[in-house]
């Protein structure tokens, strides 16, 4: 058995015993989201302590609604339709507050990043000018991916850096796939817009595919597709 699929096993009986109402069974779903939760709400709203409320408001409403939870979708889609929603509403509260995004160079500690981010390549192959290159040009990114629309930031962070599928995201934010990769178009070309002045080549040209021909991965970033 893979590992990918023992995990799933994993999941789904903690997710089993936590609807008959084991809290231990829904500690242990919460030790495994915890951390792509999280980092999933930061990339939204871009504050760390606003982030940590929102995860754990999650949580909560996860658990209140566990005894609702039919398996219509995975859990995982379930949990991030909800991340999502709330994340979404905190963004939109934060721009009518006028409150500036923050910087997002520190990692998460503990988060697996093959797993859960997917960044701009490696710093560790550089010298110090270059890491600090690298460095400035992940926040130019993380800046630009914060100006995009409430309906096309979440699809480039589900997709591009969180690494799901189009059908998992089409899923969580309640729309088409056909939606989802339009949306993704979108979000890259103003993404390339924003950026044109300041990326390597090669990231833009990652940009400038086609939805589900390319993704970030040719950089360092990304994931499956189906």
């Amino acid at each position: 058995m893979s590992r990918r699929a023992h995990n799933q096993d994993k999941v789904e009986a903690l997710v089993g015993a936590a609807r008959a109402g084991d809290l231990e069974a829904f500690e242990g779903l919460v030790a495994h989201y915890q951390d792509r939760v999280y980092n999933y709400v930061l990339r939204m709203i871009y504050d760390p302590l606003e982030a940590q409320d929102v995860a754990q408001e999650t949580f909560v409403r996860a658990w209140q609604g566990l005894p609702r939870f039919r398996g219509a979708s995975s859990f995982q889609t379930w949990l991030y339709r909800i991340a999502s929603n709330l994340a979404i509403d905190a963004a939109r509260t934060r721009k009518r507050r006028g409150l500036a995004t923050v910087s997002l160079d520190e990692r998460v500690e503990g988060v697996d990043a093959t797993e859960l981010e997917h960044d701009l390549p490696d710093e560790s192959r550089y010298g110090p000018a270059e890491a600090l290159e690298q460095q400035e040009l992940r926040q130019y990114v993380w800046e630009a991916i914060g100006e995009l629309s409430d309906k096309l930031r979440p699809v480039i962070v589900l997709t591009d850096l969180q690494g799901l599928s189009y059908r998992e995201v089409a899923k969580i934010l309640g729309c088409p796939v056909g939606t989802v990769k339009s949306r993704l178009f979108n979000a890259r070309g103003q993404l390339r817009d924003k950026l044109k002045e300041r990326l390597p080549l090669e990231i833009l040209s990652v940009w400038s595919a086609p939805a589900g021909s390319a993704t970030l991965g040719a950089t360092g970033v990304g994931g499956n597709r189906s």
